[in-house]
């Protein structure tokens, strides 16, 4: 039985989180971990109650993730989490690889002491992760990294567009990387990635992006393919 790796509430990883913020955080993990699964229908009042968190906040996280792509909200019929293509996920990694790339080189010559210290703690539980086989730490490290990177890089604009991708890509990870994709290594190429921002070297960081990329791109394709 897989045992998770726990990150502390004092940790620099965590930060002060809205009711917004929360929800959000929670129902993104639910339905990238696919405990809401694909075209189920969502209730605010059933989120509300089960998150114990009231309506409102529920509902603007719901806003966000339909921004996102997660879930859709149809008018006077409901909210919806939305289907996932496999072919569609190649072109969304056409674009989060010219992005990752600029927010990896970019982090690496703009973050702050405080940030460079959170990408190394993020590095080494990332490693602790992979070494586990520790599938859901992995999904919310990788979440923790993309922020962190995110505000490393203090470009708004790039931030709104990579906000847009990332749950899409977690949840497409996390439907099949037990049939095509390898934990250990995915958790390293992060680690690696997350190291060169920290130690700040653009050349370094832009090339650990290429090939975390480079691998996704392929576990994706051997998806893809897969599907005939």
């Amino acid at each position: 039985m897989t045992k998770h790796v726990a990150i502390p509430r004092g940790s620099p990883l965590r930060s002060v989180e809205t009711l917004t913020d929360l929800a959000y955080r929670q129902i993104e993990e639910r339905i990238v971990t696919l405990r809401l699964k694909p075209g189920e229908v969502l209730s605010e009042q059933s989120l509300s109650a089960t998150l114990k968190i009231g309506r409102t906040p529920i509902r603007e996280a719901l806003q966000r993730l339909a921004l996102e792509g997660l879930v859709r909200i149809l008018p006077r019929k409901g909210i919806l989490v939305s289907e996932i293509n496999p072919r569609q996920q190649l072109l969304v990694l056409e674009v989060r690889r010219e992005l990752e790339r600029f927010l990896s080189v970019t982090g690496a010559e703009r973050a702050t002491k405080e940030e460079r210290a959170r990408l190394l703690e993020t590095a080494r539980a990332m490693d602790q992760a992979g070494k586990a086989n520790d599938d859901i730490a992995f999904m919310r490290l990788d979440r923790d990294l993309n922020q962190l990177m995110i505000e490393a890089a203090h470009n708004d604009y790039a931030a709104r567009a990579m906000k847009l991708l990332q749950g899409l890509s977690r949840r497409f990870w996390y439907l099949h990387y037990k049939e095509a994709a390898d934990l250990p290594l995915c958790a390293r190429l992060h680690a690696e990635q997350a190291r060169a921002i920290a130690k700040g070297e653009p050349a370094r960081a832009a090339k650990a992006s290429d090939h975390l990329l480079d691998y996704i791109a392929s576990f994706t394709r051997a998806t893809v393919n897969g599907r005939g």
